[in-house]
This record gives structure tokens, C-alpha cells and sequence, in this order.
């Protein structure tokens, strides 16, 4: 329950930053601005650069709302400023933010647990030669950063031609990248609120083969369905690993899985995403309608939830 406090919280919607999810950011950040502000919050944006730490100062906020997105934002650096201020913020903290921006080390956990993920291996791209196909691994393979979202650097190659020209192309930007199976299938989404798994939501990628950056973003670049037209005993296996995932990292308030599910029902997660987007095209927004629950009902949510471990807080002290 959100605490009666909450109606006149200030609130500081971080959002931004410098990640290649910037153009992202500011789309979430203004969506739950409005929200906020249609809710009674007094709310300011900052912008999460060199002068965050002074416009948090100046405002003294009860609450940061964090809607960054990629580094700084969901992996640990905001947090880690955060906590060392002593101000609440919504999403998850700082070790589980980490954890989960890091693709190589949440597969590994998700293997180790059971969990079913496609068969990776991790390459370093720093060494002054480019790796080569390993042995391990089948064409054609799904080709990512270590630490992105959003699909950003994310390449599909079937010929060892792809596979040369994509390491070359990534060699330029990162520093370590991921070599996944490519698993044929349709893709779904599963968002956890709280401790509750919301409906399954399939997403139709109409353009690029998969769900990439334009894909997610661009008017029409796919299609969601929510919730997603699946039998009842598929949708609550998404659910509970959606749900076992959210638990085995840490991660708290809210999350999403995105799994591909091949033809003979077998369900394997993409990754999880600690920060999920709040635009008007996103996935968790999607869900929550599909619940009943509406995108003002669901920020309220989120900065009942950080309050509250505020409240707790205050109450131990």
C-alpha cells in the first residue's frame, strides 16, 4: 500500500545520461514526468550528467524515479550515488542493477540454476586479433554486447564471412561481446510488478527479422499482442520463469524477461532487463494495461515502492 505521505513526495525523474539509449531515456522520463504531475507530485527532471548531483542538492528530493536506460543508469552507477546520498529510489539496488546489465554473468546464473538460456560463449576484443568461430558453437549465432540493451551492437551471422565482418564492427565499439545460438521461434515478453508476474506479451517484430533498436522504437517496427494469444499452461511457465529469474538476481519492484519460445513449446530467456522502458510504445506499459493496471497506477506504484523502503528506513534508525 502506498503510504498517505506519497501525495505530496517530491520526486526527481532521472533521465537521459550518456548511453546509447539517451533518445530512450528521455522518452521514459517524460512519460512518467506527465504521470507524476497528473498524480500530485511536485516532480523535476535532471538530467544524469555532471550537474545531477547539484540539481538533487537544489530540489532535495524525497524519492528519485529512475528512468534511465544502459550504462549509468542500469548498472549500478546511479544506484551507487544514490545510496551513498540516502535517498530512495525506485527499481532495483545496486548489486542486482549490476548483475543483471551484465549478459555473460546472468546466463551463467540461469544455467547454474536450471534456467533455460541458449548456449553462449564470451569473447574479449581486446587482444589486437579477432577471435575466431569457435568450435563450440553452430551458425548461424546472435552476436551482442556484454553490457548494452535496447539491441543495440546486436548482429545475426550465418557465414563465417558475417561472423569475421561482425567481430571487426564490434571490435570498434566494445570490448567484450557474447556468441549466442540463434533459437528460431516467436518471441514473448514477461514483466514482474512487485512480486507478481503480469501477462505474457508477444512481441511481432515487422521489420529486421528480430526484435532490434528500430524494431522497438520506430513507429510500426513491431507489434504487440497483450496479452499474448498462447495456451494457458505456456503462459505460466513464462511467468514463473520471468518470476525465478526476477528472484535470482535480486532484482526488486519491477523487471522484464524476453524468452523465444521454439515451435515445440521449449522456452528459452533472452536476457532481463532491470530498467524496462515506460515510453508509449513499451512492453511493461502493454502489460500492465493487459492486468487492468493503468500507466499513472503503475509510476504510483513504483514510487510507493521506494518510499516505502524509506519509511523502513526512518523507522530502524
Amino acid at each position: 500500500m502506498q503510504p498517505k505521505s506519497a501525495m505530496k513526495a517530491k520526486i526527481v525523474v532521472a533521465m537521459g545520461g550518456r548511453s546509447q539509449e539517451r533518445e530512450i531515456s528521455v522518452q521514459s522520463g517524460t512519460e512518467v514526468m506527465r504521470a507524476l504531475r497528473t498524480l500530485g507530485y511536485e516532480t523535476q527532471a535532471l538530467d544524469f550528467d555532471d550537474r545531477f548531483l547539484d540539481g538533487i542538492k537544489e530540489f532535495a528530493p524525497e524519492a528519485v524515479f529512475i528512468a534511465l536506460h544502459g550504462a549509468g543508469g542500469e548498472d549500478g552507477h546511479i544506484q551507487g550515488l544514490l545510496e551513498y546520498l540516502a535517498i530512495p529510489y525506485t527499481g532495483s539496488g545496486l548489486e542486482a542493477s549490476a548483475l543483471a546489465m551484465d549478459k555473460h554473468l546472468t546466463k551463467k546464473l540461469l544455467a547454474a540454476e536450471g534456467l533455460p538460456t541458449p548456449v553462449w560463449d564470451l569473447f574479449d576484443l581486446t587482444g589486437g586479433t579477432l577471435p575466431l568461430l569457435p568450435g563450440s558453437l553452430d551458425l548461424p549465432l546472435v552476436i551482442k554486447p556484454r553490457f548494452e540493451g535496447s539491441s543495440n551492437g546486436v548482429t545475426i551471422v550465418h557465414t563465417h564471412e558475417e561472423w569475421t565482418s561482425a567481430m571487426l564492427d564490434a571490435s570498434k565499439s566494445y570490448a567484450q561481446i557474447l556468441a549466442e545460438e540463434y533459437v528460431t521461434g516467436r518471441e514473448f515478453t514477461c514483466a514482474v510488478l512487485g512480486e507478481e508476474a503480469l501477462p505474457v506479451v508477444e512481441i511481432v517484430a515487422n521489420r529486421d527479422g528480430y526484435y532490434s533498436y528500430e524494431a522497438k522504437y520506430e513507429p510500426g517496427g513491431s507489434t504487440h499482442v497483450a496479452p499474448a494469444k498462447i495456451d494457458e499452461g505456456l503462459a505460466a511457465r513464462l511467468q514463473m520463469l520471468a518470476l525465478s529469474a526476477h528472484r535470482l538476481l535480486g532484482l526488486r519492484d519491477y523487471s522484464r524477461s524476453d524468452f523465444i519460445v521454439t515451435r515445440d513449446n521449449r522456452p528459452f530467456i533472452l536476457e532481463v532487463n532491470s530498467l524496462p522502458g515506460l515510453t508509449q510504445r513499451s512492453l511493461v506499459p502493454d502489460a500492465c494495461s493487459a492486468a487492468g493496471i493503468g500507466f499513472e497506477a503503475l509510476v504510483e506504484r513504483l514510487v510507493g515502492y521506494a518510499l516505502a523502503r524509506a519509511e523502513v528506513r526512518d523507522a530502524v534508525a
